[in-house]
């Protein structure tokens, strides 16, 4: 039998960077006017530290963290309201809801009208629609702009912003977000930015699983698990990973007569037979696979083909 051919690449043109909404990656520099920081943890410390310089106002309830960034030209604030008594956009990276409840509690009353807030911390998807909402009567607008690529993409200002609210406010982050981010987005009105991060993040976590899933397998069929590591984080920059796979603008089932029509079903042949291969060895290794079970019973509607019966329900002899 031969091995079927790879898929060809599907026929989908890059977007120009201002129709797609994304930013030119620019050099660490000032802010233009008087940019605040509030909450520099991990995340927030290298990003503030991107706009580090006279420019710049930054709060956190330890004065250690602050220290830093004043040696480097920023002022220290005592408080959320001392920021905004100062600043016309303020970025956010507090631990949770309760934390960004706290801080904009001292804002709101400071601020002047006019001012942006934007708040990078991941939360609940309706919490950044409530604060717009509390914030309306002040004139502020809300943004949530929450990050995409770890402390390494904050530390190289590389990271990916995804914002949700106006048009207007978005004009007015892109440029200081550009300080630590390469790629910022607006994905539509406010909440948009939280509920693309709780996707994006879906996905990553849901990744690890199957990592750990994929490696007791390994494991089980003595596989050394430092080279397969190797292997998956080499293929993985070679192909995009799972996001490669990511080219429709919509979940509905595909047309038969879509370009990615044969080129879904080509993923899906080579899918069902490596999960089918994969189920085999498991199954001789006495190991679990709950996920790669999901997987191939879920794959043919998740790549937009219609549902067909499941090959981990047909006898081994059938697949």
């Amino acid at each position: 039998m031969t091995t079927p051919p790879a898929p060809p690449t599907p026929p989908v043109p890059p977007l120009p960077r201002e129709a797609a909404g994304q930013h030119e990656p620019s050099e660490p520099r000032e802010p233009a006017g008087p940019y605040g920081f509030i909450g520099l943890g991990q995340m927030g410390a290298p990003m503030a530290a991107h706009l580090a310089g006279c420019g710049l106002v930054v709060y956190d309830t330890r004065p250690e963290a602050m220290a830093p960034l004043v040696d480097r030209g920023a002022r220290a604030a005592a408080s959320p309201a001392e920021v905004a008594v100062a600043c016309r956009i303020i970025s956010i990276m507090v631990r949770d809801d309760a934390q960004v409840d706290e801080v904009m509690a001292g804002i709101l009353p400071a601020a002047a009208p006019g001012t942006v807030v934007a708040i990078h911390s991941t939360i609940h998807a309706g919490t950044a629609a409530r604060l717009a909402e509390r914030a309306l009567p002040y004139r502020i607008d809300v943004v949530d702009a929450p990050v995409s690529g770890g402390f390494m993409g904050a530390q190289a200002g590389t990271l990916a912003v995804m914002v949700g609210g106006t048009e207007d406010a978005f004009a007015r982050c892109r440029e200081p977000f550009g300080a630590w981010a390469d790629l910022v987005l607006h994905m539509g009105p406010v909440g948009a930015g939280t509920r693309a991060k709780l996707a994006r993040n879906l996905l990553h976590f849901t990744a690890f699983a199957a990592v750990a899933e994929a490696q007791r397998l390994a494991e089980a069929a003595g596989v050394p698990l430092r080279r397969l590591a190797r292997v998956v984080r080499h293929s993985d920059a070679v192909t995009g990973g799972p996001g490669s796979i990511m080219l429709r603008s919509t979940t509905a089932p595909l047309d038969p007569g879509d370009p990615l029509y044969e080129i879904m079903e080509n993923v899906l042949a080579l899918g069902e037979k490596d999960l089918s291969l994969a189920l085999d060895l498991a199954a001789g290794h006495g190991v679990d696979t709950p996920l790669a079970r999901l997987a191939l019973d879920r794959l043919a509607e998740g790549l937009g083909l219609p549902p067909r019966t499941s090959p981990s329900k047909l006898p081994k002899e059938a697949r």
